[in-house]
């Protein structure tokens, strides 16, 4: 599998392979349909091309119009250590009248300065002030966040949720009656629909706007920072051709009528025109479970695993090429089965391959992740596994991660 830039500016995302669920998958939307009424930008009528003329290009250009106010940059600061050179003698005061001056450069730290390093977008969900971005965007705990509106404005920002099984974020400003987008409520994304990127590209130009199409749809990738220690998976990605830069990430992903069917993650580096954005589901449950709970709780299973390949089947004489495998990590601390978690309550085992979840065979295009992201704590899922030469089912009852 070929690995994603990232594309935020600074962006380190730490590597899930445990499969968590309890804090694990995001999503954002209203808790309520007249929170959708209410708290959304208000959506102009825009007539279909056939009963008024208009062409494809004014939809585009009124979605962008409508859907731009709510599209902000996230600045990323940090207090740094100022360092300054100095020299000194390699001989110190031992050695008074020495004939040659020897003097050798050091360096010390002086004090420390507060610099921004880093950058990304994001967008209002909520006419409260709350914002939805990437997790990588926001991931440094350390660090002060501050978003630049649409009209120059800057507000300080609050980290209130950061997703731990995907990459999304929630950030809170103070005020109210901020311009929030809508989400595309009972479609779903079609390949070759046109779709609409906006965000702080390259950390420099603020809403910069492309348009481009669905180009792939339920992908399966895996996100790296550049430098592809930290990586992270990500399932059911929309992949489009809108062109995503650097300083995008957390940007909306936008349909003809400005409503939201994805958020910007993603790029292929070795590509042209390859960007993925997280789908509006994911995004809208993440954001209901916030509204609900005060927090982004997701069910979580407490195994780690790799998908079944007829290459791996072949390679360890495997009875199955598809399913996942039970497996451990490659320190010590990473154990194959949480102690404690559901997994471990319902009898799981290292090397134990799950063929199937709720009846659903496990493939590389449906993934275990997945099914159990879609659950909430304490809902359960059939299993259906190999274990010890033998298929059985097993029924596991998810928890909260904590």
């Amino acid at each position: 599998m070929k690995q994603i830039a990232l594309s935020a500016l600074t962006a380190a995302v730490v590597t899930v392979l445990v499969l968590f669920a309890g804090k694990t998958l995001p999503f954002p939307g209203d808790s309520s349909p007249e929170a959708s009424e209410n708290e959304r930008i208000e959506q102009e009528e825009i007539p279909n091309d056939e009963q008024s003329g208009n062409s494809e290009e004014a939809m585009i250009v009124a979605a962008v119009k409508r859907a731009e106010p709510a599209v902000v940059s996230v600045i990323v600061s940090k207090d740094l250590p100022v360092l300054e050179q100095y020299y000194e003698s390699p001989f110190g005061e031992d050695f008074p009248g020495f004939p040659f001056d020897i003097q050798i450069p050091k360096v010390r730290e002086k004090g420390t300065e507060h610099r921004e390093v880093g950058g990304g977008t994001a967008f209002f969900v909520g006419k409260d002030g709350l914002l939805m971005t990437n997790r990588h965007v926001v991931i440094d705990e350390e660090a002060d966040y501050t978003v630049l509106l649409n009209d120059g404005q800057k507000l300080d920002a609050k980290v209130v949720a950061r997703d731990s099984g995907n990459d999304i974020a929630l950030l809170k400003v103070e005020g109210e009656n901020f311009p929030a987008l809508s989400f595309a409520e009972g479609e779903s994304p079609r390949l070759g629909q046109t779709v609409i990127a906006i965000g702080n590209a390259l950390g420099e130009f603020r809403n910069t706007v492309s348009r481009g199409v669905i180009s792939g749809l339920s992908r399966t990738i895996t996100a790296t920072s550049g430098g592809g220690q930290d990586a992270e998976r990500l399932d059911s990605i929309i992949q489009t051709d809108a062109a995503i830069n650097r300083g995008n990430s957390g940007g909306p992903l936008l349909n003809s009528r400005g409503e939201i069917i994805g958020m910007n993650t993603a790029v292929a580096s070795a590509g042209q025109n390859i960007g993925f954005a997280i789908p509006f589901p994911d995004l809208k449950r993440a954001f209901e479970s916030f509204e609900k709970n005060g927090r982004i709780v997701r069910p979580y299973l407490g195994i780690r695993y790799m998908p079944v390949t007829t290459q791996l089947k072949e390679k360890n004489a495997l009875a199955y090429d598809y399913g996942v495998l039970i497996v451990r990590g490659e320190t010590e601390t990473d154990l194959a089965i949480v102690p404690g978690s559901p997994a471990d309550k319902a009898g799981l085992l290292e090397n134990d391959i799950i063929l199937e979840a709720d009846g659903a065979k496990l493939t590389l295009e449906t993934s275990l992740a997945r099914i159990v992201q879609n659950k909430m704590p304490g809902d359960t899922v059939k299993l259906k596994v190999f274990s010890k030469g033998v298929e059985k089912e097993v029924m596991v009852t998810l928890e909260e991660r904590k």
